[in-house]
């Protein structure tokens, strides 16, 4: 096998791992609100945008490696992924630092009321005056860790590897 098609198989296959992985972290955020019940506020909502953004991106870089087009297009949509995760990573440690109280967050993180009641009626005018939780308090920790403290692995991990698609030597 010539060096190339090993370059490209490599690209490819850290391609889909960061897809993979993307898919798996924003897939969890939606069963934690969609199954569990946990209702997001403003700053989870924003911190979800990193990812929504790069599963589409990394599925093109998927497509750019399998497609065999030339490596640098490759390993710019990882680029791109790799700057994503980063800003992912910087809004969880903001929402984090709101929720310790390191800084304030911004005004649309007010606490607002709890979710309509299905069969409740006039569902459109419910959802208009209901707001999500305050951005200030965790909805749950695990191992110490918010969904915003989580997030920042995620993102760091993320951001890590497709650094080392972008970066790592070339055979």
């Amino acid at each position: 096998m010539n060096t190339s098609a090993s370059l490209a198989r490599s690209e490819t296959a850290i391609a889909a791992i960061l897809t993979l992985g993307m898919a798996f972290v924003v897939g969890s955020a939606l069963a934690f609100e969609h199954i569990g019940g946990y209702i997001p506020c403003a700053l989870c909502l924003l911190q979800r945008n990193p990812y929504y953004i790069g599963i589409p991106v990394g599925i093109l870089a998927v497509l750019a490696g399998v497609l065999n087009l030339p490596s640098w297009i490759t390993r710019s949509l990882l680029a791109i992924i790799m700057i994503l995760m980063i800003v992912g990573g910087g809004l969880g440690v903001y929402h984090s630092g709101v929720e310790w109280g390191f800084w304030e967050g911004p005004a649309s993180c007010s606490v607002g009321g709890a979710a309509p009641a299905a069969g409740s009626g006039d569902i459109l005018n419910q959802l208009n005056s209901v707001k999500g939780p305050s951005c200030t308090e965790a909805t749950l920790r695990v191992l110490g860790l918010s969904f915003a403290g989580w997030n920042v692995v995620g993102s760091a991990i993320l951001a890590a590897i497709a650094a080392w698609g972008v970066f790592g030597k070339r055979h």
